[in-house]
């Protein structure tokens, strides 16, 4: 498969991260109201932060490059959240982006890393 601009990779991340996250919690909750906190606890700049920040030293070179790449990316300046927060969670999807392309058992390893590295039950008190 050919390389995609950095863009696409954040893209296809932001997409494939979220349904991770989507399957997670589902299963925790059949109330729309609460399925829609819970999967918004997870799927956000400020929490894709800390994941990036937690996950990078698992990172192998490609990765990364990735991010750095993703960091760097100009942001549009109608963003109403901290351009750097906004950088490196584009930073994360890129890189789950980019394995889930190009190396499906890089994504799901990283994935399993991310599951033991977050505490789903924290959310049930939102």
């Amino acid at each position: 498969m050919q390389e995609l601009n950095i863009k696409n990779y954040a893209h296809i991340g932001d997409a494939v991260y979220e349904v991770f996250i989507r399957e997670k919690t589902v299963m925790m909750t059949s109330n729309l109201n609460r399925l829609h906190k819970y999967t918004v606890h997870f799927v956000n700049a400020k929490f894709q932060t800390e994941l990036l920040e937690k996950l990078s030293p698992f990172f192998n070179e490609k990765e990364i490059d990735i991010a750095r790449r993703a960091r760097n990316i100009p942001t549009s300046s109608l963003r109403h959240i901290n351009k750097a927060l906004h950088s490196s969670a584009t930073s994360f999807e890129a890189v789950l982006g980019y394995n889930y392309l190009h190396n499906k058992e890089r994504y799901f390893e990283l994935l399993k890393i991310i599951e033991s590295l977050t505490d789903f039950s924290c959310i049930k008190n939102l």
